[in-house]
């Protein structure tokens, strides 16, 4: 059998060798600083108002105590009581923030 190729070539590969080479510049030579990757997935706008922040979290909060509440009925025995006292503290979390859109209200209203 004959090779085409000889093993190894006796010429370099030079797409390969400054592939090589621009990598290793890359990493070990960069000419300026990676950008710095973002603490979290999501943010909240910055500008945001109270109004809107709080009417988003009371949402959020509802949404989450209806979800626990309909996953409750799916269950049995310790898992089911793990989902209502998540579904308990997610209900003092509607509570709490029903309280805080009431003073908010009254601060805006008068």
């Amino acid at each position: 059998m004959f090779k085409v190729t000889p093993n190894p070539p006796n010429e370099p590969d030079l797409k390969f060798n400054q592939a090589a080479h621009r990598a290793i510049d890359h990493y070990l030579n960069p000419k300026t600083a990676p950008p710095v990757a973002p603490l979290s997935l999501f943010t909240v706008a910055a500008n945001a108002s109270n109004e809107t922040l709080i009417t988003n979290s009371y949402e959020t909060f509802s949404s989450v105590t209806a979800l626990l509440l309909d996953l409750s009925e799916d269950l049995t025995g310790k898992q089911r009581d793990v989902v209502l006292a998540i579904h308990q503290l997610s209900e003092l979390g509607v509570l709490l923030m029903d309280r805080l859109m009431e003073r908010e209200s009254a601060v805006a209203g008068g």
